[in-house]
């Protein structure tokens, strides 16, 4: 399996402290059956800097300690960008870095509260320079679960989507598994990711999610995650369902 969104190396943000955790990372990644994970550190998220160019190294000096450790598992190269009105003065200055430096896809991450009033034109204006901005889990976004429309206008601009493992299976509580899955039946996601962060609370439950997904949406939903996830690798177009409108808008928690 391939799992694009993971907070792996170590030392630069919330995710792993050491190589030691890391390469524990690493092990338990492998047990889960993931083959390849893309290292996405936070970047310009109002705590952690971490610019292409550190992110690169980091990325060959951890890949180097996997082959050292006989850990079957290749490190991708990727970043998790918080959105933010000078993005494209960060692109400029090659600090942002797309998955796998191919300059096709970015992870983007939203305020965990609210959905900036900018978010629209940023989506736009990437996808004229040819960049499609995938949106970290959105099922966790405060302001998308009060407004389920705001994100199917998000979709609808060209945005995709990535949903957190934990999610699904409902390690975030109901109100946001009940909400990932609404996503999944109105056809605005695209990946399934395991943000994980570490081995334990925030794991590698890619495949409870998977099949979690096989028994609510069908089998044929979980190949669909998992042959976007292969042509992501591949940097080739992933498949994208028209996205569906809901019916009425919903507010609050549910």
């Amino acid at each position: 399996m391939i799992d694009i969104h993971c907070h792996i190396l170590p030392g630069v943000d919330d995710g792993s402290a050491d190589m030691k955790e890391s390469l524990s990372m690493a092990r338990k990644a492998v047990e889960a059956g993931i083959t390849h994970l893309f290292a996405t550190p936070h970047h310009l998220n109002e705590k952690y800097v971490n610019v292409k160019s550190n992110i690169i190294v980091r990325v060959v000096r951890l890949n180097e300690s996997l082959k050292q450790n006989n850990i079957p598992l290749t490190i991708h190269l990727g970043q998790e960008v918080r959105i933010h009105r000078d993005i494209f003065t960060s692109l400029e200055k090659e600090e942002i870095l797309t998955l796998n430096d191919n300059g096709t896809y970015l992870l983007l991450e939203l305020p965990s509260g609210r959905v900036p009033t900018y978010t629209q034109e940023v989506i736009y204006e990437l996808l004229l320079k040819g960049i499609t901005p995938i949106i970290v889990h959105p099922e966790r976004n405060k302001e998308l679960i009060a407004n389920h429309k705001l994100l199917f206008e998000l979709v609808q601009e060209g945005a995709l989507t990535q949903i957190t493992s934990g999610s699904i299976i409902g390690k975030f509580g109901k109100s946001i598994q009940s909400f990932s899955n609404k996503i999944i039946q109105h056809n605005l996601a695209h990946f399934i990711a395991t943000d994980a962060h570490n081995i334990g609370s925030r794991g590698f439950t890619l495949q409870q999610a998977y099949e979690t997904i096989s028994k609510v949406h069908g089998i044929e939903c979980t190949f669909h995650f998992k042959e976007n996830a292969e042509q992501l690798l591949k940097n080739q177009s992933p498949s994208v369902e028209k996205p569906v409108p809901f019916k009425k808008k919903i507010l609050g928690i549910f």
